[in-house]
């Protein structure tokens, strides 16, 4: 095995994954962050028991942390909105472990961050780095930064930038998503204020009259608190972003004739974020020469699988066994071209998948794409 000199752009869950998998089997792995500090951004991420196994993969630290401030969802369950009736109770927790070989986690995203930062050498990290330009030489790759500074004859870089990834557009150009006319609140509150609701433990999905309208609950903090995600059909949103405020009575409003304990749920919120959904297509190449992409970079998802984290997650672990097998920096671009291969064809199926929302209504594979085993087990960390 040759030892690499990698670039990552982006220290988000997927970036920081590939950076400790790529650290452990002895490369020198450079990360650069737009961002000038760790912010404690965004607010629930829902590690199904694949993402739970790759996770695991990359140490007994990272899955001890995550361990230690997630919840274990009881159960994941469907609900009609107006009956309330179950339609699905798939038993999640230990039992989930026992058939998967990992359990379900749902875990505030910056407590997820927090246990792949601290077993990563933080003077590695670059902070307030973003990228302007990226260019390819016999060399290597070099990257310049808007601050002006430069790092030249990187033996690999992944963009692991996001949906908005400037290294996707230096490879391949702007791109056009589609706004799905669909937009989603988030909020977070004490398991307090809902207790009385049923099942409030569980992983639990509100199916709307339309596929546009849900609402979706699951604990965060060992279940101290109680994280709410809702959608519906909206024309007149447009901004795509996590992290722009939103209105807590329009929320109550789109759903006044939920059942009353949806409604109280809604109730219980006293700030909400709001976001416009955006659909992408499949990119037909993830890697040119020398780099390549993983996570939301390549296959930004729609929400509605819970599985943006966990296939960033995957692909970091598949792209680190990769280029661990690179027998030096000639080869790169050959086992790039190997882990585009194999997780192209997993992640456009979700990726589409993703975009339905009446899978898992009635207790199996609603819409014919992924079921929840087929996906659970797919990876061996």
């Amino acid at each position: 095995m040759a030892r690499l000199r990698i670039g990552i752009v982006g220290a988000g869950i997927g970036g920081l994954a590939a950076a400790n998998a790529l650290h452990q089997a002895g490369h020198e792995v450079l990360v650069f962050e737009q961002s000038r500090q760790f912010l404690r951004v965004g607010a629930d991420i829902n590690l199904t028991p694949n993402a739970v196994r790759a996770l695991d993969g990359l140490g007994a630290n990272i899955a001890a942390a995550v361990r230690a401030s997630a919840a274990r969802p009881t159960h994941r369950i469907s609900r009609n909105w107006d009956t309330g009736e179950e339609t699905s109770r798939l038993t999640m927790g230990d039992e989930a472990e026992r058939k998967y070989g990992a359990p379900q986690l749902t875990i505030h995203r910056a407590d997820l961050l927090a246990a792949l930062a601290d077993a990563f050498p933080l003077d590695q990290v670059q902070l307030g780095k973003r990228a302007s330009q990226i260019t390819q030489t016999g060399q290597g790759v070099d990257i310049a930064f808007t601050d002006g500074s430069e790092v030249a004859g990187l033996d690999a870089l992944i963009g692991a930038d996001g949906i908005h990834s400037v290294v996707r557009a230096a490879l391949f150009g702007a791109e056009s998503p589609r706004f799905t006319g669909v937009v989603a609140f988030r909020a977070v509150v004490p398991t307090e204020r809902v207790r009385h609701v049923p099942d409030i433990q569980a992983f639990t999905k509100w199916w709307g009259a339309t596929p546009q309208s849900q609402i979706v609950t699951f604990p965060l903090n060992q279940g101290r608190d109680t994280f709410i995600f809702a959608t519906t059909a909206q024309d007149s949103w447009h901004e795509e972003s996590w992290t722009t405020p939103g209105s807590v009575e329009e929320l109550r409003g789109f759903y006044a004739d939920f059942h009353p304990d949806a409604r109280a749920l809604l109730d219980a919120c006293d700030g909400v974020l709001k976001t416009a959904l955006y659909e992408r297509d499949p990119l037909p190449a993830w890697s040119q020469d020398r780099i390549t992409l993983l996570g939301d970079a390549c296959h930004p998802m729609m929400p509605f699988m819970a599985q943006g984290a966990g296939m960033a997650i995957e692909d970091a672990v598949v792209l680190a066994r990769n280029l661990d097998a690179a027998p030096g920096p000639q080869q790169v671009p050959e086992v790039l071209a190997r882990y585009q291969a194999m997780r192209m064809q997993r992640t456009s199926e979700i990726q589409i998948g993703s975009r339905g929302n009446n899978w898992l209504r009635a207790g199996g594979n609603a819409d014919g794409v992924y079921g929840y085993d087929a996906w659970a087990v797919a990876l061996q960390a």
